[in-house]
């Protein structure tokens, strides 16, 4: 039988979508799925506020059959005008757990499969941070590239609130991270292809475009660069850099799907909506 027989709907994608700003309030609320079996991939940066991340997926979960969240940097933030106080992996997990409380999937629960159109196909969404290891041009390791970035007063504000307790360090997170997500993404059957979702870019080549090079550190590990090709990925889906674009790395398309800053997307003559994953839209395959 016809899998999108079973499955008539779509594979959507966005991420970054900062609902602190009132403009981006206004577009969450007013994003709509194709059709009532569309599924929903939220990459990442809903808001800094537990209240306004839990409203916002809350209200998306009401409107598409499924919705899968991985955190972003802001999301992992401890904001001084936040009532959770919770900071680092504590704030991670009080997070998943607003998600499961409302039906969202996370990168602690078991990966759905997309049955649809370009289906079966395993949607894993993953946390695994970033390392410093995107070095700044001109820098031969991670100290030097962030002492580079703190010289040129390029400095990402997780410097300042997002914490990596009970780690020592982010670049420690990043490394747990990595090697439990590497193993799950391992166990999936291998007759499977897989959509590959996480908030930072799973390779450095999307970061060489920056207007600031030396922010790249904040953005990836070099450690996930084969991940696309290993794991079978029909595409790999993020946002954070917030120019939203397709590109092809070795054969797989890799989708930006960030709304952005007012900012950003107004002079661009609106903010894109949302991306569609699967099936495929015509001439981006």
């Amino acid at each position: 039988m016809n899998s999108a027989r079973l499955h008539p709907g779509n594979l959507l994608a966005v991420s970054d979508l900062h609902v602190a700003h009132p403009e981006n309030r206004k577009v969450l609320e007013e994003l709509r799925p194709r059709t009532p079996e569309d599924w929903l991939i939220v990459a990442g940066d809903v808001g800094e506020l537990s209240a306004d991340i839990e409203w916002g997926l809350a209200t998306l979960s009401e409107r598409f059959a499924k919705v899968i969240w991985v955190p972003g940097n802001h999301e992992l933030w401890t904001h001084r005008e936040d009532a959770v106080r919770l900071r680092g992996e504590h704030r991670y997990r009080h997070l998943v757990e607003i998600c499961r409380s409302i039906g969202v999937v996370t990168p602690e629960d078991p990966y759905p499969v997309w049955e649809g159109a370009g289906g079966p196909v395993v949607i894993a969404p993953l946390f695994v941070l970033y390392d410093y290891s995107f070095h700044a041009p001109g820098t031969a390791n991670s100290e030097e590239s962030l002492a580079k970035a703190y010289d040129v007063g390029v400095v990402c504000t997780d410097e300042m609130m997002l914490h990596p307790d009970p780690y020592p360090t982010r670049t420690a997170w990043c490394a747990a991270r990595v090697e439990a997500t590497e193993q799950r993404l391992g166990q999936i059957d291998p007759e499977l292809r897989t959509v590959l979702v996480n908030h930072w870019p799973l390779v450095r080549e999307p970061t060489r475009i920056l207007r600031y090079p030396e922010f790249a550190q904040w953005c990836g590990t070099e450690r996930t660069a084969d991940w696309h090709v290993r794991f079978r990925s029909e595409a790999v889906v993020y946002g954070h850099l917030h120019i939203p674009r397709t590109t092809v790395y070795d054969g797989v398309r890799f989708e930006e799907v960030s709304i952005g800053y007012p900012r950003e997307w107004k002079p661009r003559g609106g903010h894109g909506g949302l991306r569609r994953i699967l099936p495929v839209e015509e001439g981006t395959a």
